[in-house]
């Protein structure tokens, strides 16, 4: 099965919360509520400085993505 790079979900337990999931390396779950993210992979101490360069711009793919999906509802 092919999955979209992101997934926009959210859970009844969680009202308030609006959570993104990105599906491709490194995998994450960000909540938008409070930009808490949730990082789905085991990372080594090599990896993550790597990660945190990266990181800020799959945040923004993130955001971006979820502010296409509102629009797209609203049109």
């Amino acid at each position: 099965m092919e999955l979209p790079k992101f997934l926009l979900a959210d859970n009844t337990d969680f009202p308030e919360a609006i959570f993104i999931v990105h599906t491709e390396y490194p995998r994450f779950i960000i909540n938008l509520e409070n930009d808490e993210v949730e990082w789905l992979e085991e990372f080594s101490e090599e990896d993550e400085a790597d990660l945190m360069e990266e990181a800020e711009s799959l945040i923004e793919a993130a955001t971006a993505f979820y502010d296409r999906e509102v629009a797209r509802y609203d049109a």
